[in-house]
């Protein structure tokens, strides 16, 4: 009996991992056969009276050895995510652009098209890698956009292991059939989607263009937290895109600098964004849209890159407004996202000599899977003569950024996933401190002391300490709310409208961490069922129709919604998004003072 329930507990126990490693569904069906074959031989040698321990040991092997090949054979295949949920959806009418015709395809209801996979550049292969964005080719026929493009190339976790995260970390992992494949990842990314909304009305509609975070290492336009469905049907166009990431985005060598007609280097993904954003501007009123009204937003690093947008000369008359979450880069000295050119020059070095190389030409002829293992670090854009031709911080000074109106702000605990590694102790609170702030460190640590509270959730993989909370508390501050204390400051300067929030509103899945605001504020809370209660759905439908409000108007006011202060010299209040909204004094403007002290002996 024990030989039986232990085969009947091993073939769950392997199911359990074939569902999340993704394996293809025949991989069961092997599985529970194997199983199922291994106890008809146990019975049959019972039976027959010629059972031994090496018999059992030997069928043992035997399913381990059947489990073991079959894990290796059904592997899940690579494919592109289909645009939509719903199966065999309905296609839309023809669309022609410049580069041919094309057709999308609807949602369930009929509410949204969508049109994914659209190349906006030729694909920045073989000699084109490392080199500016070229116009898009043209082709004959009509063209099927029913699948979001190739993510773009960077380091991904196993199958199993992303499963496990989602169980361990999110909590939204969900069993389904049609999910056993691994999403296509290729060099050939430069792709966008447009989410339309069927029910457009005469009139062209605003654009929201959005650009996806993930450190400029990771992340991929077909992310459900930020597909644009819900926001079409409120009446504007979404678009997402691919860009370069990671040693393609972001590699910078002299060499390439002198080769280029633009003398450029070292911000490949920033410029994939900017003729992204151009063909939009060329091309989205076939869409429905209008490219005098378009709102460029993005979450963390792209926050970030919606601040280089601002002050890069490449992008001026192409977009009205400017929508940042979390990040940017218009400190003195920012602190991530953006680096010297010489701290890009000694990253570039590092590529080369890992692959044994004298030449930026030689990186060419490498694999772009294995150019995906450099240990260099390429997460952040420079100042390359031509998108970004001065640190930002000098560009808002003279006034000569294009934002016209900014919807910016940051969450609760923006840095806490960062720090997860990381103990902090009284006794070594302050030196942590000093990496972010050197000789002004002591000075934070008497505004949040070590021994200020922990914060009210954790990861069960968090190192913590009992200096976790302080740490926790001043490092989102330093490397997230402190960015747009200053780029609001700039706008305040400048007359410019600007509108600043503090998402604090707990949940069972992202809570009020870096990201959590994205489901609510893009309408994506129902892609995970369970997980949202009706305070997160009431919440989502204000955050929203602001985000709507703002592309339309520049104002994320509106009737029914809660009163969105404008920030000036007389009014430094941000708008808590919470169970209750309303406008509250900054938690961090003590904080701020220090990183400013910090900040001014970096230029001194």
């Amino acid at each position: 009996m024990l030989f039986y329930i232990g085969i009947i507990l091993i073939t769950v126990l392997y199911i359990a991992v074939l569902e999340l490693s993704k394996n293809i569904l025949i991989s069961w069906v092997i599985g529970i056969m194997a199983s199922c074959g291994v106890i008809i031989a146990h019975l049959f040698f019972k039976r027959s009276g010629n059972l031994s321990f090496k018999t059992s040991l030997l069928l043992w092997i035997i399913l381990f050895a059947v489990f073991g090949i079959n894990y290796v054979s059904t592997t899940p295949p690579y494919k592109r995510v289909p645009a939509v949920d719903n199966k065999n959806p309905d296609v839309t009418e023809v669309v022609s652009i410049s580069q041919g015709d094309l057709t999308g395809v609807y949602n369930k209801d009929h509410s949204v098209k969508v049109y994914a996979g659209i190349p906006y550049a030729k694909a920045p292969i073989g000699n084109l890698r490392f080199k500016e964005p070229q116009s898009p080719d043209s082709w004959e026929g009509v063209r099927e956009c029913d699948e979001f493009g190739p993510m773009a190339m960077q380091s991904r976790s196993d199958p199993l292991y992303d499963s496990l995260s989602h169980i361990l970390g999110w909590h939204d992992y969900q069993i389904k059939f049609g999910d056993e494949y691994i999403e296509e990842m290729s060099e050939d990314c430069l792709y966008l989607n447009i989410f339309a909304p069927e029910d457009a009305g005469d009139e062209p509609l605003p654009v929201i263009f959005y650009i996806h975070g993930g450190s400029l290492t990771t992340g991929h336009p077909s992310y459900t937290e930020y597909r644009g469905e819900d926001l079409a049907k409120r009446g504007v166009i979404f678009v997402d895109f691919a860009y370069r990431l990671g040693v393609f985005g972001y590699y910078t060598a002299d060499d390439l600098k002198a080769e280029s007609e633009n003398g450029t280097t070292g911000n490949y993904g920033l410029l994939d964004q900017i003729a992204a954003l151009q063909w939009v501007y060329d091309n989205i009123e076939a869409f429905g849209g209008d490219p005098e009204k378009i709102t460029i937003a993005g979450e963390s690093a792209g926050a970030s890159s919606v601040n280089a947008l601002c002050v890069s000369p490449l992008t001026e008359g192409l977009f009205r407004y400017a929508i940042a979450e979390s990040s940017g880069i218009v400190a003195y000295k920012p602190y991530h996202t953006f680096r010297s050119y010489d701290e890009a020059l000694e990253q570039g070095d590092i590529v080369r000599d890992e692959f044994g190389v004298s030449s930026s030409k030689e990186l060419r002829d490498i694999p772009a899977d294995k150019l995906l293992t450099s240990s260099s670090v390429q997460s952040a854009m420079t100042i390359d003569g031509y998108a970004i031709v001065e640190q930002p911080y000098l560009t808002y000074e003279k006034g000569q950024n294009h934002e016209k109106a900014l919807l910016n702000g940051f969450n609760a605990k923006e840095a806490d996933a960062f720090l997860l590694g990381t103990k902090a102790t009284s006794d070594n609170y302050v030196e942590l401190l000093a990496d972010a702030l050197g000789p002004y460190a002591d000075d934070m640590a008497k505004v949040v002391p070590a021994d200020s509270p922990q914060r009210d959730q954790h990861f069960i993989v968090d190192a913590m300490g009992d200096a976790k909370g302080a740490l926790n508390i001043s490092y989102s501050a330093l490397w997230f709310s402190y960015s747009h204390y200053v780029w609001n400051n700039y706008l305040i300067a400048q007359n410019v409208p600007c509108y600043e929030y503090y998402f604090t509103k707990t949940n069972n899945i992202l809570s009020n961490y870096h990201a959590g605001e994205l489901p609510y504020a893009y309408g994506n809370l129902w892609r995970h069922p369970g997980l949202y209660d009706e305070e997160d759905y009431a919440l989502s439908e204000i955050l929203q129709q602001y985000w709507v409000n703002f592309a339309k108007t520049g104002n994320p006011n509106g009737e029914g919604l809660p009163e969105w202060k404008m920030r000036s010299a007389d009014q430094d209040q941000l708008l808590q998004l919470d169970t209750q909204i309303k406008m509250i004094d900054d938690p961090n403007t003590e904080l701020y003072k220090i990183i400013d002290l910090y900040q001014q002996s970096t230029i001194s």
